[in-house]
């Protein structure tokens, strides 16, 4: 197990490198911010008091405890986002170390030698706590340079890797469950959708218990700056512990390369698979679906948030330079929509990434070797797959205008207003968006092992939009970023000049994608 887990750091050591100081800079920067934003308690005390009337945004953000100080404020703002991303870097580590290596062949060519069973589970297990021991150091590390207490930087840091540890064992239990990565993948994505949504309701509306059911909750009243319980960390723990050992009985009771539900038999004739297009769809549709859901979702809530900003930024002029420094020089409403808006074109861009490397995982899976084997050619296989992801763009992109331009209009009384404002926004988005697919093509047609360096891009970006300002980084760095081209709508002055500029870039990436397949043989 211990040879298998140096294997394993050593086959990550570069993508966990990237995961681990990208979470870290997460909390780290949000302390930074927030006490340049409410440097004193005075300043402080107007926005404990809205939050408490707010359920929108505690259910946004997470509990409004202990935020006259700045650890409270940090804990608020930054626990959720980071005990989102610590829980996919564990989910996806654990399935790649298991499930996806016994998918692709990898663990039969190993357990051919004197290796037990389980230890391919153990040592993707073993893998996740190490690094996730090495996150808590390092949001420590950061914490206590942003000037916050030890003890209290340390506690945070441990919550944040209970709570992505209890995801390593709901990983490795979806990895018994079905026979195929990606169904495993959508199983412990939906856990972690249904933690988010339990601590929302929770925190908001109520009933409050449902927070209790959630580790992302756990962590949020861990206590690390004082005023929470003890044990919410150990309980993680012990979770985690259990669903690891939940996980290797499920996995003695199963067959190599099968699981414990079993796939369904597909239809003995493929009658609505016609073209390469119609295959592209039948692969993509429910990740497709997912997304738009969760966006047409997400929309439901900023949408419906956007009225009481305007309020909650009447006792906080700092919290209304902020919007205006990301939303632009309209009202503080408009601003803040604008900035909900450049989040759905980042969450967009990240779909769109995705769509593009299922042509990747086709390759390396084998089955493109077998499509292609037809009349099928290279630029009809890869031009399905690339409608889907700018389509879906656009779908997911409308579905989110539509619901944030509904609930907001229907708030303030200017649906007529509203709506169309919103679908403008977004548009705007889905042409920033369509880059990232692009540029995943272009990859993924010169060099198929750079093609996961998309995701690099949208992180890059999102680092650009989120803390380009803050961390006053030259204006030639931020104008790397597709969306620092966007007008900020709604409210800003629309011009169709940058649009027609990443339209245009998107056609030669593409292009020279589609190219660049062409020419090169499958790996």
């Amino acid at each position: 197990m211990i040879t298998l887990t140096r294997f394993a750091l050593r086959r990550d050591r570069v993508r966990l490198t990237v995961w681990l100081l990208g979470i870290a800079c997460v909390p780290s920067g949000v302390a930074t911010t927030l006490a340049d934003l409410y440097p004193d308690v005075a300043s402080r005390r107007p926005l404990s008091a809205d939050l408490a009337h707010n359920p929108g945004l505690l259910a946004f953000t997470g509990p409004a405890d202990n935020l006259l100080s700045l650890g409270g404020l940090v804990v608020w703002r930054g626990m959720g986002t980071t005990c989102i991303l610590a829980a996919i870097m564990n989910f996806l580590l654990v399935l790649r170390h298991t499930r996806a290596d016994e998918e692709s062949g990898r663990l039969e060519l190993l357990r051919s030698a004197p290796v037990r069973r389980s230890a391919p589970l153990d040592a993707a297990l073993l893998t996740a706590l190490i690094a996730d021991l090495v996150l808590a150091l390092l949001i420590a590390a950061g914490l206590i340079g942003a000037g916050l207490p030890a003890g209290g930087s340390l506690r945070f840091g441990l919550a944040t890797a209970a709570c992505g540890l209890f995801f390593a064992g709901l990983a490795a239990v979806t990895a018994q469950l079905t026979e195929f990565t990606r169904p495993a993948t959508g199983v412990a994505a939906a856990g972690l959708a249904t933690a988010y949504l339990l601590r929302a309701v929770g925190d908001s509306s109520g009933p409050h218990w449902l927070a209790w059911l959630s580790p992302i909750g756990w962590a949020q009243r861990s206590g690390a700056f004082g005023g929470g319980p003890w044990w919410t960390t150990p309980a993680a723990l012990l979770a985690a512990g259990l669903l690891a050992l939940a996980a290797r009985r499920l996995e003695a009771r199963r067959d190599f390369g099968g699981g414990i539900v079993a796939s369904r038999p597909g239809p003995a004739r493929a009658t609505r698979l016609g073209s390469s297009f119609a295959l592209a769809w039948r692969l993509q549709r429910g990740t497709l679906l997912a997304w738009t859901l969760g966006l047409a979702g997400f929309g439901l809530v900023s949408g419906g948030l956007a009225e009481g900003v305007g309020g909650l930024v009447d006792d906080s002029p700092q919290l209304a330079d902020v919007l205006s420094a990301l939303g632009g020089e309209q009202s503080v409403v408009d601003s803040y929509l604008a900035t909900v808006f450049g989040i759905y074109g980042l969450l967009a861009g990240a779909y769109a990434v995705s769509a593009l490397l299922r042509l990747r995982a086709e390759e390396t899976e084998g089955r493109a070797e077998a499509l292609l084997a037809t009349p099928v050619g290279h630029l009809p296989w890869a031009a399905g797959h690339l409608a889907i992801a700018l389509g879906g763009v656009a779908v997911m992109l409308l579905a989110a205008a539509l619901t944030t331009g509904l609930t907001y209009g229907l708030a303030a009384g200017d649906l007529g207003g509203a709506l169309p404002d919103a679908v403008r926004a977004a548009i705007g988005q889905i042409i920033a968006a369509w880059v990232f697919a692009g540029l995943g093509l272009l990859l993924f047609g010169l060099l198929p092992s750079a093609a996961p360096g998309a995701w690099a891009a949208i992180a890059g970006a999102a680092v650009l939009y989120l803390l380009g300002d803050a961390l006053n980084l030259p204006q030639a760095v931020l104008d790397v970023s597709p969306f620092t081209h966007l007008p900020a709508l709604p409210g800003g002055d629309p011009s169709v000049t940058p649009w027609l500029w990443l339209l245009t870039i998107t056609a030669l990436l593409a292009g020279a994608g589609l190219t660049a397949l062409n020419r090169r043989d499958l790996h």
